[in-house]
């Protein structure tokens, strides 16, 4: 099963790459971790290149990225908010996330578009308010590439020395992209059985 997994992520080669990062950004829950850590173990292997990796990788983010960006620029808060209330489960996003998300915007400035790529959670979210906000379309692609070739980067060579690390140990590393994804899905789960409308928790006692 474990080669499975690795053998599902790299066997579409680039453009799979590029897809696969783009919908990571788009909808849960196939994370990045999983995709560009394959993508590095490959690498360490032969036969993925690093440079057309990278590539790959970040186009497919950029464009995930721009998604949202585009939503929350053309949409605006009139039209985005019913579809997040009613479609909010399965994107596990609620509406309270998006209006955080513009608080920290508009207190933090433009750079945080930059410096969220980088953390799990609010690496996706942070471009919904940046489009809401009528962000510098050249401004917002210049500062999600920056970011998400650095975050790209990092899960590959961590992705090439862990397999480097564990070359005599193929299958721990196998079972540690199953573990990831497990994780990933099951969080994802949880989310959607627990996610429940604003209106139904402010009629909570």
């Amino acid at each position: 099963m474990q080669e499975l997994i690795f053998e599902a992520i790299t066997r579409g080669g680039y453009l799979g790459i590029a897809l696969l990062m783009a919908l990571e950004n788009i909808f849960p829950p196939i994370p990045s971790e999983v995709i560009m850590g394959a993508g590095g173990v490959a690498v360490a292997r032969g036969t993925m290149e690093f440079w057309p990796l990278m590539i790959a990788g970040t186009i497919g983010s950029v464009a995930g990225n721009y998604v949202w960006f585009w939503i929350g620029w053309h949409w605006g808060e009139r039209r985005l908010m019913p579809y997040v209330e009613r479609y909010g489960r399965w994107l596990t996003i609620e509406w309270e996330d998006v209006e955080k998300g513009q608080h920290f915007f508009q207190r933090h400035g433009h750079w945080v578009v930059f410096a969220l790529r980088f953390s799990p959670i609010l690496r996706t979210i942070i471009s919904l308010p940046a489009g809401l906000a009528r962000m510098s379309r050249v401004k917002f692609l210049l500062f999600t590439t920056a970011g998400v070739f650095i975050w790209n980067l990092l899960l590959v060579e961590g992705g090439k020395q862990l397999s480097r690390w564990l070359a005599q140990s193929q299958d721990i590393l196998g079972w540690i992209l199953v573990g990831l994804t497990v994780i990933a899905v099951v969080v994802y789960v949880w989310r959607v059985i627990n996610w429940k409308p604003r209106n139904d928790r402010d009629n909570t006692p």
